[in-house]
């Protein structure tokens, strides 16, 4: 019911912001005073009223539509100008990819995104590599975008468009001042503050190099124990506020994991949580995934179980279906936890039954290597209990 009405009253709002846009611009480009325009409202009926604010509504989901993907494709070409090569085009739920030489279109989401473009990038020295319009692509291509829908606004259309033009130039510039000025919001940077970051701190720029290519590798299925050593080191000192220097550790730490370096693994993650409060809220989560298994792996049951509150779990079911890292976890606690081999026999057939719908083909082999293990043991220790 709260979803409902927060999905009521955005749009209302939405509807309120687009009749006031759609004013704005009625005024600037016609005789029309404000005090007439206001009136003219007062003089129309419900079902005009009615169709004003649904072409608000509509004109702003088919905004998004086509500013989402122009913002991609703008980073997609500008990226592959500057030297990047190819590895995934997100928009929406569906995601190109590039697999065996081939072209192909996988469902793909990650919630609170309505979009990604992932390449890789040149291989020359981390001061060489370009990183301004790779990053600040997408907001170019939303300002070409605005300036060529701007002559429309001079041609005698019917109000209703004239309405659907303003809200669709509206949400193209809040996309480009959203995007294009400096800032972070929930410890995550957006383009304008990458390119500022990335230009002026090294580290941060050896992160973000370090996760494109792991990716690439990745999506290729690629498991992390197998990728080349240089991709995993772990700096001194960083500043635990900036995402990307923080990555770096995670990334280090994580490898552990996949080779079942479990004490070095559990060591590291614990360093990194004893900064949640400084790191971003997104790596907590993961951080915190990652502690909850290793404490199941290594047998502190009690330390596992306080970590997996409500919030955590809500966080592991969300995100279940596009990393296979949960199912792994999900598995760990049926056995350990809930002490459940068939719950966890059932998790384990569940995902193995899915497993090409995974983008990140390698991290699904490591996990269901990490699984298989898991099961194995939990037979064998329960075969020699019995003897």
């Amino acid at each position: 019911m709260k979803t409902i009405l927060k999905l009521i009253g955005g749009l209302l709002v939405g509807g309120l912001i687009g009749m006031l846009i759609g004013g704005l611009i009625v005024v600037l480009f016609t005789d029309t005073t404000w005090n007439e325009y206001i009136q003219k409202y007062y003089s129309i009926d419900i079902s005009e009223g009615l169709a004003v604010f649904l072409v608000a509504i509509g004109s702003l989901f088919v905004s998004l539509a086509i500013i989402v993907p122009i913002h991609e494709l703008g980073h997609l070409v500008c990226g592959l100008l500057s030297g990047y090569k190819f590895v995934s085009f997100r928009i929406f739920n569906f995601t190109l990819l590039k697999e065996n030489g081939k072209f192909k279109i996988k469902k793909f989401a990650i919630a609170g995104t309505g979009g990604q473009c992932i390449l890789t990038p040149p291989d020359l020295p981390l001061e060489k590599i370009p990183i301004g319009w790779y990053n600040i692509g997408g907001v170019v291509a939303n300002i070409i975008l605005l300036i060529a829908i701007l002559p429309l606004f001079f041609l005698n259309l019917n109000p209703f468009v004239v309405e659907a033009l303003a809200i669709f130039a509206m949400t193209d510039a809040i996309m480009i001042l959203i995007n294009g000025i400096p800032m972070q919001a929930g410890g995550i940077s957006n383009d304008g503050y990458n390119v500022k970051l990335l230009k002026r701190n090294l580290l941060s720029k050896q992160g973000i190099m370090n996760q494109l290519r792991a990716n690439a590798l990745i999506q290729k299925g690629m498991r992390p124990k197998d990728m080349p050593d240089d991709l995993f080191f772990n700096p001194r000192g960083i500043n635990y506020k900036n995402a990307l220097e923080v990555s770096i550790p995670l990334m280090y730490y994580s490898r552990f994991i996949d080779d079942k370096k479990y004490d070095n693994a559990l060591e590291g993650m614990e360093s990194l949580y004893c900064h949640k409060d400084e790191i971003m809220p997104l790596y907590v989560k993961e951080i915190a995934c990652e502690l909850a298994f290793l404490y199941l792996r290594t047998g502190k049951i009690v330390k596992a179980d306080l970590l997996l509150d409500n919030d955590l779990r809500k966080y592991i079911d969300t995100y279940r279906k596009m990393m296979s890292s949960k199912e792994r976890l999900l598995v760990a606690i049926a056995l350990y936890l809930d002490k459940d081999k068939e719950k966890a026999t059932d998790i384990y057939e569940h995902f193995k039954a899915r497993k090409n719908e995974y983008l990140l083909q390698g991290e699904v082999k490591s996990d269901l290597a990490l699984i298989e293990d898991m099961l194995f043991i939990h037979t064998q220790t329960l075969q020699n209990s019995t003897l």
